[in-house]
């Protein structure tokens, strides 16, 4: 599991409650001056993953206002980018005359070395919301583009930033799946992923390390795949075409990986059978129609390549998951499946959170 802290304020006297938060808020983030009209019996709760040099937290509560103020600044900086995704309720930034209203389905971007005001939450609801931490040395920027990115709403329905939300809502969810040694190679994955989406949005992708750049084209290509499994049409040539890449390119971005594109392909596949297979609600369905859903061209391919690779026939896996008796199921490696940004139950890249 990955190293984290937890904060839940039903743990702490109502009189500590808002005092204790905000410290933990501002160790986690940066000093920021914070009031609330709850503070006298605040509520909230906080979970944040420790990835190295980069950090994830998803949090909740009831609303405040945080004001970076010069003063602050002055006192101390980390010289970081946060980066902040609403899931409940909204979050408004004021900067000087200029306000921005995010919702769940836009990023915001908030320098610490900037003075900036923000509101989360209203009466209504707690606040919710994932947030991510990363220093400015990291994402290569030149000049002032960071000012620029602060000034907008950056968009999570598609491209690197639905990766980017995917990314970091499935990590909150799944980090049991993870070892604490796992942790910088994940925060490498958000650096890689942050640092392609600011270079996206300001249309300057050549000033992204090479290296940078064939991590995030992995990535996208992972995402193509696993969104595209059901096409039985979908191979290397289509997949390079889309990414205007060639298709030796592509073979060789896979070889690195120790892999094949084909071979891939249809372990994604396999696994998205198996995931079908264990799910209570699908025993209804046929090992077929099962099969001929994840994109295998017959049941009896399916059955030999279910069997090749887990040792077991699909309807006695089934059998075996349904029933609970977990000495009989063959273990999967939660690293060594799809990337954890581009998987959910249905199927798809979802549009939002």
């Amino acid at each position: 599991m990955l190293s984290e802290t937890v904060f839940r304020s039903d743990d702490v006297p109502p009189a500590d409650r808002f005092e204790r938060w905000r410290e933990l808020v501002n160790r986690a983030h940066a000093p920021m001056d914070m009031t609330s009209d709850h503070r006298e019996d605040f509520r909230a709760s906080q979970r944040l993953l420790d990835l190295g040099s980069v950090s994830v937290w998803r949090t909740a509560f009831q609303s405040v206002c945080c004001r970076r103020t010069p003063k602050l600044i002055r006192q101390s900086d980390p010289e970081g980018v946060h980066l902040s995704l609403p899931t409940n309720g909204p979050l408004v930034t004021v900067r000087g005359d200029h306000e921005i209203v995010y919702d769940p389905y836009s990023l915001c971007v908030y320098d610490t070395s900037r003075p900036t005001e923000l509101h989360a939450g209203d009466s209504s609801s707690l606040h919710a919301g994932v947030a991510l931490e990363i220093p400015k040395a990291l994402l290569h920027l030149p000049g002032n583009t960071l000012e620029r990115l602060t000034t907008r709403r950056l968009s999570v329905r598609e491209g690197f930033g639905a990766l980017l939300a995917h990314f970091l809502t499935h990590l909150m969810k799944e980090s049991g799946s993870y070892q604490p040694s796992d942790g910088s190679r994940l925060g490498t994955v958000a650096v890689d992923l942050v640092s392609a989406l600011f270079a996206h949005t300001l249309d300057a992708d050549d000033v992204l390390p090479p290296e940078t750049r064939r991590r995030t084209l992995i990535m996208r290509i992972h995402a193509f795949i696993e969104l595209h499994l059901v096409d039985r049409a979908l191979t290397p040539v289509v997949i390079a075409a889309h990414h205007h890449i060639s298709v030796r390119y592509l073979q060789i971005l896979f070889q690195q990986q120790g892999k094949t594109v084909t071979g891939w392909i249809r372990r994604r596949r396999l696994e998205r059978c198996r995931e079908d297979l264990a799910t209570p609600s699908l025993r209804a369905h046929s090992i077929r129609a099962v099969a001929l859903r994840r994109g295998f061209a017959t049941s009896a391919d399916f059955s030999r390549a279910f069997r090749s690779a887990y040792g077991m026939s699909p309807s006695e896996y089934r059998h075996a998951a349904l029933a609970g008796d977990r000495s009989a199921i063959p273990p999967v490696n939660a690293l060594d499946t799809a990337p954890p940004m581009v998987r959910n139950n249905g199927g798809d890249i979802c549009p939002g959170v």
